[in-house]
């Protein structure tokens, strides 16, 4: 189970969720592997992803339908296999709220597993404009495709 986190879990993490799903799904693999999305900081919470990420995200054939939700420590570190996040703050954060070393070796940056995109971190576009929505699928279509391939290769999938 994969958990995929920037701050707010509107735009960012809950795009990874919803394009990470969508790859899950066509490529038959929905009954094995789940994914979830949380933000950091709970500002959000209860709202559905930013209106101007949903309909970037639709363009592309992506479903962004889940509430946002702040990540909750004790119980979402050892639910998931791998905590994701979209930046090098996200990152920064996550370990400092790992209950333990152990959970800290489940935090993965999402770029890391991009073999396209010459960024090392998802960009946040909340206060920018469409151009901004656009390169964070398109960084994280590259990204979610490389982090299903490692999957796949973890679970003996060809």
């Amino acid at each position: 189970m994969v958990l995929f986190v920037c701050l707010g879990n509107i735009c960012r993490s809950a795009s990874a969720e919803g394009v990470f799903r969508k790859m899950v799904k066509d490529a038959g693999l929905s009954e094995d592997i789940k994914c979830d999305s949380a933000g950091t900081a709970g500002y959000h919470a209860g709202e559905t992803a930013d209106s101007r990420m949903k309909l970037h995200a639709i363009k592309r054939g992506y479903r962004l339908d889940s509430i946002s939700r702040q990540i909750i420590p004790d119980v979402d570190f050892d639910k998931f296999d791998l905590i994701v996040g979209m930046d090098d703050s996200n990152i920064e954060d996550l370990k400092e709220l790992a209950p333990s070393e152990e959970h800290k070796s489940k935090i993965r940056k999402v770029t890391d597993y991009s073999s396209e995109s010459s960024y090392d971190t998802v960009p946040d576009p909340y206060y920018g404009g469409g151009d901004g929505f656009e390169l964070v699928l398109d960084i994280l279509e590259s990204s979610c495709s490389g982090l299903l391939e490692e999957i796949k290769k973890e679970l003996q999938y060809s």
